[in-house]
C-alpha cells in the first residue's frame, strides 16, 4: 500500500493516540504580511515547509516557530497562536518573537556563519563569536519555553528540526525527563576533524544527545556524527545498533532520506501546459531555445558559479549550442544580511554579464538569471519546460529541488544532471552524476543530457519518477514517526518496570 496523507493520519492515529505532537523550526510554515494596506497570508519558499507541512496538515498538532512576517502579530491570539493553513486550518502555528539583536546572534550568526559553514565544508571560513552563541543559547531556551507551555502536563511528542536548534532537545529533557524528542538534522554532518575545530562542539553534542532520536538524511552523515562523540566526550558509542549512551540515556542515530509531496507539485501545473509555457517564453525573451534550469536560493553550498562556469565552458568546448540553448537560473535572495551571500551574489550578477557578453550576439543571451522570489507555480512550469535539469551543489544533506524537478515531469523527459554531493544522488538512480568542482567534466556532462536520445530520457526518468513516488514524504514521515512511537513504547514500558 503506498504512502499518502490518510494512510499517515492512520498510522498516527494508531501509535500515538492522545499525545500531542509539536514541531519546531525556524522558519514558519505561513508567513502574514502587508500589502497595499491588506493583511496576506504567504507560503515561504524552504525545502523544509515543503517537506513538513503536509505532514503537519496529515497530523494535526503544533508548529513552533519564529514570527518574522510584518503583519505575524496581528493576526494571533494572547498566546500567539493563529490557525493554518487559512484556507482550511488543520494545525496551529504557534509564534516565537525575536529581538533584531536575537535574530543577528542566533540566525545570522551562530546558525548560519558558524554552523552552516562548518557542516557543508563549502570552503568558506566558518565565523564562531562568543556573543553569538550567548544569542543562540538564549533563543534556544526560549523556544522551549514555548514548546513546554503548548504541551502543559500532558503526553507530547516534540519533532525539532535542524542546525538552529543544537540545544533545545537537553532543555526540553530536563524539565520533563518523559517527553519523547526527536530531532532531523537537515543539513550535512562533516567528519570529526572539521568538526572539532568549532569550540562550542561539546555543548552542542550535550543538547544533539538529549533526542531520543537524531535523524540524518544518509548513513554518511550518521557514522560522521558517531564518530565525532566517539573522539570528543565521554560516552559509549554502539556502531553495530547505531546508538550513544551518554548521562544514563540513549539516542538512536538513523538515516530517514526526506523527499516531497509528487502529487503537490503535479497539482501546481497549469491544466494548459502549452498556453503557459507560451507565456513563460514571452516572459523571459525566449524564443525555441532547449532549457536548462537551475532553482535555488543564492547560497555557497550550491554551486552556482560552477554552473555559470559550466555553461560557459560548454559553450567554448561546443560551439553548435551558441542560439540553440538557454539556461535559466532562478536564484531567490538569502541571508543578504551576510557579508559572504552579498559578494556571492555581486560575484553572480557580474558572471552572468561578463557570460552573455562573450557569447551573445545581440539577439540572443545564453543566461538568463531571475535574481527573485518565484512562486511554486512558476518554478515547477520552468521544470516541465526544461530539457535539463541543473542541480550542482558543493555539499547538500538531500535537495529536494532535485526530486521536484522529476515529480513534475509526467510526460517521462528531461533530463536531471545531479551533483554527486548530494544525498539525492544516492537516490536518484536514473540521473546524470557529476563532480561540479570539475569544470570540464560538468560541462561534457550538460553536453550529453542534451544530447540524449528520447528512449534513454524516458527510461531513466521511470526510474527516478518511481522511486520519488513511492518514497514520498508521508513515507518519510511515517518512517519517522513510527521509529519515535517505538521509542516511546520502549520508555512508557521502562518506566512501568522500575
Amino acid at each position: 500500500m503506498p504512502w499518502s496523507k490518510e494512510r499517515l493520519e492512520s498510522v498516527i492515529r494508531d501509535q500515538f493516540g492522545v499525545a500531542k505532537l509539536v514541531v519546531v523550526a525556524n522558519r514558519e510554515p505561513y508567513i502574514h504580511v502587508t500589502t497595499d494596506g491588506e493583511i496576506r497570508c504567504l507560503r515561504p519558499a524552504s525545502g523544509l515547509t515543503t517537506a513538513l507541512n503536509p505532514v503537519m496538515q496529515a497530523c494535526g498538532g503544533v508548529w513552533v516557530a519564529h514570527g518574522s512576517g510584518d503583519a505575524d502579530r496581528l493576526v494571533v491570539d494572547d498566546r500567539n497562536r493563529v490557525a493554518v493553513p487559512p484556507e482550511m486550518p488543520s494545525y496551529t502555528l504557534r509564534r516565537v518573537w525575536l529581538t533584531k539583536e536575537e535574530e543577528q546572534g542566533y540566525y545570522y550568526g551562530a546558525a548560519n556563519e558558524a554552523l552552516w559553514p562548518l557542516c557543508h565544508i563549502a570552503y568558506t571560513r566558518p565565523h564562531f563569536r562568543a556573543s553569538d552563541w550567548d544569542k543562540y543559547r538564549d533563543v534556544n531556551f526560549r523556544f522551549a519555553e514555548a514548546v513546554l507551555d503548548e504541551v502543559g502536563q500532558d503526553p507530547a511528542i516534540v519533532f525539532v528540526q535542524d542546525y538552529h536548534f543544537a540545544l533545545l532537545p537537553r532543555m526540553l529533557k530536563n524539565a520533563r525527563p518523559d517527553l519523547v524528542v526527536a530531532q532531523f538534522w537537515h543539513i550535512p554532518w562533516p567528519n570529526r576533524e572539521a568538526f572539532r575545530v568549532c569550540p562550542w562542539q561539546a555543548e552542542i553534542l550535550d543538547g544533539l544527545l538529549g533526542n531520543d532520536l537524531l535523524s540524518f538524511h544518509i548513513q554518511y552523515h550518521c557514522n560522521n556524527f558517531l564518530e565525532t562523540v566517539d573522539r570528543a566526550i565521554e560516552a559509549r558509542v554502539d556502531t553495530e545498533r547505531f546508538s550513544v549512551t551518554y548521562g544514563g540515556r540513549t539516542t538512536s542515530v538513523q538515516p530517514h532520506p526526506i523527499s516531497i509531496d509528487p502529487e503537490q507539485v503535479q497539482g501546481c501545473l497549469p491544466h494548459d501546459l502549452a498556453a503557459a509555457e507560451r507565456r513563460m517564453r514571452r516572459h523571459l525573451r525566449l524564443r525555441d531555445e532547449a532549457l536548462l534550469v537551475g532553482v535555488d536560493r543564492i547560497d555557497y553550498t550550491k554551486g552556482i558559479p560552477e554552473r555559470l562556469h559550466a555553461v560557459d565552458r560548454l559553450l567554448t568546448l561546443h560551439p553548435e549550442w551558441r542560439g540553440k540553448i538557454a539556461f535559466v537560473q532562478v536564484g531567490a535572495p538569502s541571508r543578504v544580511h551576510i557579508p559572504a551571500y552579498r559578494q556571492l551574489n555581486d560575484e553572480l550578477q557580474a558572471l552572468v554579464d561578463d557570460i552573455n557578453w562573450r557569447h551573445g550576439d545581440g539577439l540572443w543571451s545564453p543566461i538568463h538569471f531571475l535574481n527573485e522570489h518565484h512562486s511554486p507555480e512558476d518554478i515547477f512550469l520552468l521544470d516541465r519546460m526544461a530539457a535539463v535539469g541543473v542541480v550542482s551543489s558543493l555539499h547538500d544533506g538531500m535537495n529536494l529541488v532535485a526530486k521536484e524537478f522529476v515529480a513534475s515531469r509526467s510526460d517521462e523527459r528531461g533530463v536531471l544532471v545531479l551533483s554527486r554531493f548530494t544525498g539525492a544522488a544516492r537516490e536518484l538512480d536514473g540521473a546524470l552524476l557529476f563532480n561540479p568542482f570539475a569544470i570540464d567534466e560538468f560541462a561534457e556532462t550538460l553536453h550529453t543530457a542534451l544530447s540524449m536520445p528520447l528512449p534513454e530520457q524516458e527510461r531513466r526518468m521511470q526510474l527516478m519518477r518511481q522511486r520519488v513516488q513511492e518514497h514520498n514524504v508521508y513515507r518519510w514521515a511515517g518512517a519517522l514517526l513510527t521509529e519515535i512511537a517505538r521509542l516511546a513504547e520502549l520508555k512508557r514500558t521502562a518506566g512501568e518496570a522500575a
